[in-house]
């Protein structure tokens, strides 16, 4: 499983979220052994636009160019998220 590792946020209920989020994830496959990985947002953006600090917009044009149609921010990311790991971890 892959998902988008935030490195920081700007409030602390959001990080608190996030920590929960996370956690429950990381319980969720640890235990049936799925493994996962987090990829930083910057790494995600710079793999699809060749911007690291791309906006919400420039990520949803990115992923319409190759033929998609998300509905919003989010699904752009995890479709960009599946070309990063579908072209090779070019990332690492």
């Amino acid at each position: 499983m892959y998902f988008e590792e935030v490195g920081r946020h700007t409030g602390t209920d959001a990080a608190h979220v996030y920590s929960g989020l996370l956690t429950t994830l990381t319980a969720w496959c640890e235990h049936p052994q799925i493994p996962y990985e987090g990829i930083p947002v910057g790494t995600i953006k710079k793999e699809i636009t060749a911007k690291g600090n791309a906006s919400k917009e420039e990520m949803i044009k990115a992923v319409c160019e190759k033929g998609h149609a998300p509905c919003d921010d989010n699904e752009a990311d995890a479709l960009a998220i599946l070309y990063l790991k579908k072209e090779g971890d070019t990332y690492v």
